[in-house]
């Protein structure tokens, strides 16, 4: 899971704009899968929305 959840912070990293979708189509996940991840993630504070679903961007908290 350590891996996924890596691979996902690295594409957030170059792309902040970049979708569900699009993270599910690069890690190999569902977007199921996908946003189970995020969930935790932002549970740990170590990820944050900006703005809103469709125009926002992702925000990685060190």
């Amino acid at each position: 899971m350590e891996e996924t959840v890596d691979k996902i912070i690295l594409l957030i990293k170059k792309n902040p704009n970049i979708t569900v979708k699009e993270l599910s189509l690069k890690v190999g996940l569902s977007v199921r899968g996908v946003e189970w991840n995020i969930s935790k993630l932002k549970e740990k504070g170590k990820l944050k929305r900006i703005g809103s679903t469709k125009k926002g961007q992702w925000k990685i908290i060190e």
